[in-house]
């Protein structure tokens, strides 16, 4: 048995990677790779799967793993971005699409569990495929997918009470029903203690435990034996493992340690989850199919536009645009995966019997067939009907239906040690938005409890970046001291976003070259810049001027980096600026109300023949202004984007300030003030020339 249960798994391998590969040419997802490899391989169709049974209990591991890996990406911050869609889009989705289902299965001589049942099936969507397809065209970002995504979401948590009440469903005709309905919610309150303690208690404090030995076995073991036995709970209470999963996935999603618990048992999920699709197409008696192919395509096409206009209804009517509500629609209009799993347990539960579940999985598997060709043709779909003389509001939509913006343009730190919090407690100042990823689990816990966007995870799994929106990030710091993971996290940022920009810290001189091949923007080696610090301090001690000294570093920083660069010469970017021509700047410089610049044009400052500096970008919240004119007047509140060298800057820093803060620039100056240098020519310091203006902040 177990030879010909081997056998059968690679059979399904083969015929996977096959299908898969095919797929992958037509641009469809993988699930319809895997309905369409049980279909061929299962007893219905060639019958080259002998252990059905076997499969079935991988199908089952897949189910687990699939629900508990959604638990623990769920978050209560995540649904707050989106909470619109899911809070009011999801239940009105799923209320109307039941209703109206249950109304139509009631009209045609369904009896009402029946009925009521398939109501239950119909208004769930895939969102292993929708997400898929979405992700894949960089759309889950967009009105309409997050719109989406917040439908999905209340899907997969409405289905935990829909698998409560199936079994009520089976007894409806009892006289003992009340007792059923009083056991049910019994179950769900314990249920809701179960999930505060071991959120809250049990679980944070078990895995601190064990991430403190840093044994990445024991904590898969350990995530792995959460899972099961909370599943275990609840089989043994009446429920289903699945149910299980996704509250042992949801404990877990609550503690720190979910990044890393997700990184771990992805590979798993996928692996299990294909024989649950796979199990799902062998399911399907391909000879019921062909028989009533006419009918089964028709039913098909019937919960395709039920569906979409269900949901795309619910869209608009929440005030979002016309075209958002189409593209949800019909993103939304097929049957899920969950569905499947409710169906399985409303046939062990005789509410339907095996000719209503064959044409329950005729009409799933094609829906789910059709999802990647339907949404593909939905923007040309959208533009039809936007042409057709509808009101503008309806086409408009209404403002208070955008949808929340994610995160972006923010700072990602990988390691908090010593320059890794430095860093964190700069970019507070600064204001700038940054998460930090750390694999000591005292610190995360401690940082956590202060406040710190910090999260326990291994930067080297490229799911954690993802979790940490590497994709939309402007800038990634590498703190950690390990060459090898420093390496593999530059590699992984680079592929996630090609835009993002890398900076790394090593130890010695000889590891940036890889991290520059290996995509890096700019790597920070310890050992040269500490023999910079001290080489700076000898020579302040033998009283070399400072901006002899600053000179002196520029050129050290600018050969030494090009002894382990590629000297050959490539199409430069601004981040480049610095590497050949290492005395240029680009630095951002705010102007304040009453500046001497302030209500005067570029020309009648003068900053490029007067001081050397030039004005290549304004950013105002009226619209920005590239590479400027001469006759542009400058406003209070404008953020410059200044070149030039670093004495140049300095000295052209008192136009943009305050006199009141200020008092060494002169009211109304147009000119530099003695003060911004010193008697032997020498830039002055910071504190020379006032406070620290945070405003300015360094581009390049």
């Amino acid at each position: 048995m177990a030879i010909q249960l081997l056998n059968d798994i690679i059979v399904i391998f083969i015929i996977s990677i096959v299908a898969i590969f095919v797929g992958h040419r037509l641009k469809v997802p993988v699930v319809v790779g895997f309905l369409a490899t049980g279909v061929v391989a299962g007893p219905h169709g060639l019958g080259l799967i002998q252990e059905v049974e076997q499969i079935e209990v991988l199908a089952e591991i897949g189910v687990v793993l699939l629900l508990f890996a959604i638990g623990i990406e769920f978050s209560f911050e995540k649904l707050f971005r989106i909470k619109r869609a899911a809070l009011l889009g999801g239940p009105l989705q799923v209320a109307v699409t039941f209703i109206v289902t249950t109304f139509i299965g009631i009209k045609i001589g369904l009896p009402s569990n029946e009925a009521i049942f398939a109501g239950f099936l119909v208004s769930l969507s895939s969102t292993a495929v929708v997400l898929k397809i979405m992700q894949d065209k960089d759309e889950v970002d967009t009105p309409h997918g997050g719109n989406t995504l917040g439908v999905l979401i209340f899907q997969d948590i409405v289905v935990v009470p829909m698998m409560l009440l199936t079994p009520l469903l089976a007894a409806q005709y009892s006289e003992s029903l009340g007792m059923p309905l009083l056991l049910m919610l019994a179950k769900g309150v314990g249920i809701i203690v179960l999930v505060i303690v071991g959120a809250k208690l049990i679980v944070p404090a078990l895995l601190y435990q064990v991430v403190r030995l840093r044994s990445s076995e024991l904590f898969l073991l350990t995530v792995v034996l959460i899972c099961l036995t909370v599943a275990w709970i609840s089989f043994t209470a009446g429920l289903s493992l699945a149910l299980g999963a996704f509250l042992a996935g949801l404990i877990i999603s609550e503690s720190e340690y979910s990044y890393q618990a997700l990184g771990n048992i992805l590979p798993f999920r996928d692996v299990f989850t294909s024989f649950f699709f796979v199990s799902i197409g062998m399911l399907l008696d391909v000879g019921f199919f062909l028989e009533r192919a006419d009918l089964l395509v028709a039913v098909a096409l019937g919960v395709l536009i039920l569906k979409a206009a269900i949901a795309g209804g619910v869209s608009v009517l929440l005030g979002y645009p016309l075209r958002t509500g189409i593209l949800v629609g019909l993103a939304l209009a097929q049957i899920g995966e969950f569905s499947f799993i409710l169906s399985k347990t409303g046939l062990d539960s005789g509410i339907i019997n095996q000719f209503e579940y064959q044409i329950f999985l005729a009409v799933s598997i094609l829906t789910m067939a059709a999802t990647p060709f339907v949404i593909a043709g939905s923007p040309k779909a959208a533009d039809l009907l936007y042409r057709l003389p509808l009101p503008k509001r309806l086409k408009a939509g209404l403002p208070f239906a955008a949808i929340p913006e994610k995160r972006e343009n923010h700072l990602v730190i990988v390691g908090y040690g010593f320059v890794g919090r430095t860093l964190a407690r700069a970019a507070r100042v600064g204001d700038l938005s940054y998460m930090v990823l750390e694999m000591n689990p005292e610190k995360v816990r401690g940082e956590r409890a202060n406040g710190e966007p910090i999260h326990y995870g291994d930067a080297t799994q490229e799911l954690v970046l993802r979790h940490a929106d590497v994709d939309k990030a402007r800038v990634v710091v590498v703190a950690v001291s390990d060459e090898m993971a420093t390496r593999r996290i530059v590699e992984l940022a680079r592929r996630i976003n090609p835009k993002v920009y890398i900076m790394a810290r090593v130890r010695y001189l000889n590891e940036a070259a890889h991290l520059y091949d290996l995509g890096a923007d700019e790597v920070v080696p310890e050992e040269f810049e500490t023999s910079v610090g001290i080489f700076s301090r000898v020579l302040a001690k033998y009283l070399v001027p400072r901006n002899e000294i600053e000179k002196m570093i520029v050129e050290v920083r600018s050969l030494g980096y090009d002894m382990f660069r590629n000297t050959e010469i490539e199409p430069a970017k601004i981040s480049d600026l610095r590497r050949y021509l290492p005395n240029v700047e680009v630095v951002t410089v705010k102007v304040e109300v009453r500046a001497p610049a302030c209500g005067k044009t570029l020309a009648d400052i003068a900053l490029r023949k007067t001081l050397g500096v030039n004005v290549i970008g304004i950013i105002r919240e009226s619209g920005n202004v590239l590479n400027p004119h001469s006759d542009t007047e400058i406003v209070a509140g404008d953020v410059l984007l200044v070149l030039g060298t670093s004495e140049q800057i300095a000295r052209s820093r008192y136009l943009f300030r305050d006199p009141v803060r200020y008092p060494r620039a002169g009211a109304g100056a147009l000119r530099p003030p003695e003060e911004a240098t010193s008697g032997d020519g020498e830039v002055g310091s910071m504190e020379d020339a006032g406070a620290p203006d945070r405003s300015d902040r360094k581009e390049g």
